[in-house]
């Protein structure tokens, strides 16, 4: 399956980028970039995880202070 998919992602970057290459050039080519494409893309999505996180929680921090600062403090 790798083969297959490598050879096509291979031929469409190597119609897009304009270069003629072999085929077995054409199929590594295809099979890095989805290994390359593959390890940036879980990075940055864990980067984008944490940073979803970060957001929450600060977003939390704040709705539980404006509630102490209106409701609790006041008493």
């Amino acid at each position: 399956m790798l083969i297959v998919v490598g050879a096509a992602a291979g031929f469409l970057a190597t119609r897009l980028m304009d270069i003629e290459a072999s085929i077995p050039v054409t199929i590594g080519v295809g099979i890095l970039g989805a290994v390359v494409g593959g390890v940036l893309l879980r990075l940055l999505l864990s980067a984008a995880s944490f940073l979803g996180g970060f957001v929450g929680a600060v977003l939390g921090a704040l709705l539980l202070i404006w509630i102490y600062q209106n409701y609790i403090q006041k008493k």
